[in-house]
């Protein structure tokens, strides 16, 4: 029994002491979660991905985050070679400034490559990922906004950098028109940089999917900034 209770023990230990997942709170204006990479990859200016969590994740419980998106896929074995950020609202929506200063936070903490920053959002996320992206366009690398929205105003900065906007035809929480509106503006500008997926026959919760997929973070981590 002893020896039984020194062998798990060690298990214990040899799990704390790899776990890179870490809460990270009164350091920025939104509470993350924060994964760092393994000692290889973070000593090698590595790339930093956001994620921004839908409406139903929102609130004071962090752990809520983890429920679906970057950091659920993560903590199912996924191994993402990038310091990964994943805030939380409390409550209405994303402010970009206030993820701002969760990336600022980081890029001070570690030595990070600034011509690899990526952020993806799903819902109220998808709009969050577009107001961001649309506000520090010179910041950001590539984004990728699910069943969301945003402002045509920012139609333009979006131009500038890759992005892919994905939508189920099926989705009646946030209309498909949404993502069509930001599609059409965007496209004024500079439609070469700009993916649009139409995924027929999916509603808004089926979009969840898209994080399982390798493809998502093939595309975005292939994207380096000019």
């Amino acid at each position: 029994m002893k020896a039984f209770f020194l062998f798990s023990s060690c298990i214990l230990l040899s799990f704390y002491s790899t776990s890179q997942m870490q809460a990270v709170r009164g350091k920025a204006a939104y509470p993350f979660w924060m994964n760092l990479p393994s000692d290889s990859v973070l000593n090698s200016k590595p790339p930093i991905l956001i994620f921004l969590h839908g409406k139903s994740l929102s609130g004071t419980d962090l752990n809520k985050v983890r429920k679906y998106g970057v950091i659920h896929e993560m903590d199912k074995g996924r191994k993402i070679n990038a310091i990964v950020v994943a805030p939380q609202v409390a409550s209405g929506s994303w402010d970009p400034d206030k993820v701002l200063s969760v990336l600022e936070y980081v890029q001070r903490t570690y030595n990070t490559d600034s011509s690899r920053i990526y952020v993806v959002g799903m819902s109220l996320g998808g709009y969050g990922t577009l107001h961001f992206a649309g506000k520090y366009s010179d910041k950001i690398t590539a984004a990728i906004a699910l069943c969301g929205g945003g402002n045509p105003k920012d139609a333009q900065n979006l131009a500038s950098i890759p992005l892919w906007i994905q939508h189920g035809n099926k989705d009646y929480a946030v209309p498909i028109s949404e993502s069509e509106k930001m599609v059409s503006a965007i496209k004024k500008y500079n439609p070469a940089n700009l993916i649009y997926t139409i995924h027929k026959g999916l509603n808004h919760a089926d979009l969840e999917r898209v994080f399982r997929t390798d493809e998502m973070y093939e595309w975005l981590f292939g994207k380096v900034k000019r």
